[in-house]
């Protein structure tokens, strides 16, 4: 969902694949709306539109450019047992998977994703889900061996453990409230020589635990399988190597025929492949939209359609 620039909600990364993709599509579903610029697209092929976002700032905002009557928008999460059985209801011939944030989520600071000196460490796609902690209450609240693992994890840090004992001690002193605290741990922990991009992908790293993003993907891809109609087809873009991957391992899995174990000499599974994998190598934005849009440049799409069987 990364893309845009001061002013425009959000620019749409690889947008003429995606509409291409969607070409012939009755029943689509945009799970992440944000600024509606894919879902603009795929309503003007011709297709009835599902648009879901968890912020309810983007669905006001796409509810401005998706109107008419094949046209529904949904506020909530696509991996919600509430938004699942809407989205089986409507048995879609088309999904689209934008993972990530919008310009607009990153540029206004009181939504807490930037690390623009003196924003509050929010995070929350949705700031009116009381119960889901911000970015603050996770850093404030987590052990040092479970923020070690976020980090390594989500921000394939090397040096997470000596950040996570940093968090732990400088909170000790003042409770975590602002991007400036969290960029000072950074800095405390990874050296004078840390930047932007390290300051990147630590906060990307807390953003996704804050909404369980990677946790959301992976219960969520089997059940669109699942709900989408026979013969219908599944977009994923991510900018994340972690989400990248589960959405790899699920084309991959989904696309073979075989599921036993490499080492099984026979197979015994009896499997049957699920459907085709549309994307071998994922495609990526050519140069010149990176250097349109550079919040694109590190976007990775996958396709993969499901069979006709039943």
């Amino acid at each position: 969902m990364s893309g845009g620039s001061t002013g425009v909600y959000h620019t749409p990364v690889l947008a003429g694949v995606v509409a291409r993709l969607a070409q012939g599509a009755r029943r689509a579903v945009d799970c992440t709306v944000g600024g509606g610029g894919h879902s603009a697209l795929i309503l003007a092929g011709g297709a009835e539109l599902l648009a879901i976002d968890r912020d309810p700032e983007a669905i006001a905002h796409a509810r401005e450019l998706l109107s008419g009557e094949r046209a529904r928008l949904l506020t909530g999460r696509f991996a919600s047992p509430e938004v699942m059985s809407v989205i089986r209801a409507f048995h879609p011939d088309f999904v689209l998977l934008d993972l990530g944030v919008s310009a607009r989520q990153l540029e206004e600071d009181r939504r807490g994703f930037s690390f623009r000196p003196g924003v509050p460490l929010d995070m929350r796609m949705n700031p009116f889900e009381h119960s889901t902690p911000t970015g603050a209450d996770l850093l404030n609240s987590w052990s040092e061996d479970d923020l070690a693992r976020l980090f390594r994890e989500n921000a394939d840090e090397r040096r997470a453990r000596r950040l996570a004992r940093a968090i732990v001690k400088r909170r000790k002193r003042r409770p975590f409230a602002l991007s400036d605290d969290l960029v000072g741990a950074i800095r405390e922990a990874l050296g004078p020589g840390t930047g932007p991009r390290d300051f990147a992908r630590i906060f990307q790293a807390l953003r996704m635990a804050v909404n369980r993003e990677r946790e959301e993907l992976e219960g969520a891809l089997p059940q669109l399988l699942e709900a989408m109609a026979p013969g219908g087809m599944m977009v994923a873009i991510s900018y994340h190597s972690g989400e990248d991957r589960i959405v790899k391992r699920y084309f991959n899995e989904w696309s073979r025929s075989c599921i036993c174990p490499p080492g099984q000499p026979v197979c015994r599974c009896t499997g049957i492949a699920r459907g085709v994998l549309l994307t071998r190598r994922p495609i990526r934005p050519d140069p010149e939209e990176v250097a349109a849009n550079p919040r694109a440049r590190s976007a990775k799409l996958r396709a993969f359609r499901k069979s006709d069987a039943r």
